[in-house]
């Protein structure tokens, strides 16, 4: 995205989203094998296509706590610097991002000092935005993440090339690939 940002005048809003909200039944094993067994092929993707290494943390946690203060980041400028210290922390620093010590020292790191979390979790305004973001995303049929919704009608689904959300954005934008210089 950070490549397609530069070259197009994307307007870029992340929303929330849960894969296993609370509640969800327990994951099937013969399931949950394949999940493991394709994180190493995704460690090797990343690696060959973008130098990349793949470190994640525990599989199977809640990121409601996450998604809660982005929220709070989000309202406090903060938004994308926490988005992308929880994705580097998670992704490639092996961190538990459902733990308030960890999120709470990633807040600080963004420049957001909070005494207690309490205050931000006890506040209804931000779980409703999360809330608000999920019911978006099932209402836009998302099901799902990588998930991309460009001009509010045309879903893209898993992790997908550079090139091919370029052509999306060209033809969402009404560009022909004659226009625009190649990249």
């Amino acid at each position: 995205m950070k490549e397609l940002t530069q070259e197009f005048p994307i307007d870029l809003h992340w929303r929330s989203y849960e894969l296993r909200p609370d509640g969800s039944p327990p994951i099937p094993p013969a399931y949950l094998a394949r999940i493991e067994q394709s994180r190493g092929v995704l460690a090797d993707r990343l690696m060959r296509d973008h130098n990349v290494t793949l470190n994640s943390g525990p599989f199977g946690i809640s990121s409601r706590p996450a998604l809660i203060l982005e929220k709070y980041a989000e309202a406090h400028g903060k938004g994308g610097a926490y988005r992308e210290v929880v994705d580097r922390a998670y992704w490639t620093q092996a961190q538990d991002i459902s733990r308030l010590d960890v999120l709470g020292h990633l807040l600080s790191s963004v420049g957001l000092d909070v005494p207690d979390l309490d205050v931000i979790f006890s506040n209804p305004q931000w779980e409703n935005s999360v809330n608000s973001d999920i019911m978006y995303a099932y209402q836009a049929g998302i099901q799902g993440v990588p998930a991309l919704v460009f001009a509010e009608r045309f879903l893209v689904s898993g992790a997908q090339p550079t090139d091919v959300l370029r052509r999306v954005v060209r033809q969402v934008a009404g560009i022909a690939e004659d226009d625009l210089p190649a990249s």
